[in-house]
């Protein structure tokens, strides 16, 4: 996912209730769906933030040598400044860009 590139809303956005159960029919099916994909960008973003954090991590026990690295700042405000994780996860939904299937339904057809 490019962070880049995504312009999920920053804010509160109040979305239309018909919008978000139209695929599925349920709301809270629907919000299911979008709950979880919310956790797997949260993952990604997380282990995106830690790699890159890594790159600036001392390992020395003494207090006095750690200083402020603007790097490490630039780095930390960008990810601070991204939208929510539910937020992406909701303009996936809108747009069809989650793969869903309901498993029971699967499972009766056999």
């Amino acid at each position: 996912m490019d962070l880049k590139k995504v312009n999920a809303p920053v804010n509160t956005v109040t979305y239309d209730r018909n919008e978000i159960d139209a695929p599925t029919g349920n709301i809270y099916e629907a919000i299911s769906v979008i709950s979880r994909r919310a956790e797997q960008i949260n993952t990604e973003i997380r282990k995106e933030l830690i790699d890159k954090l890594e790159e600036f991590a001392t390992y020395n026990d003494s207090l006095e040598e750690i200083f402020e690295n603007k790097e490490q700042i630039e780095v930390s405000k960008f990810y601070e400044k991204l939208p929510k994780p539910h937020a992406l996860a909701v303009q996936e939904w809108l747009k069809d860009k989650i793969y869903y299937r309901n498993t029971e339904e699967d499972s009766q057809e056999v």
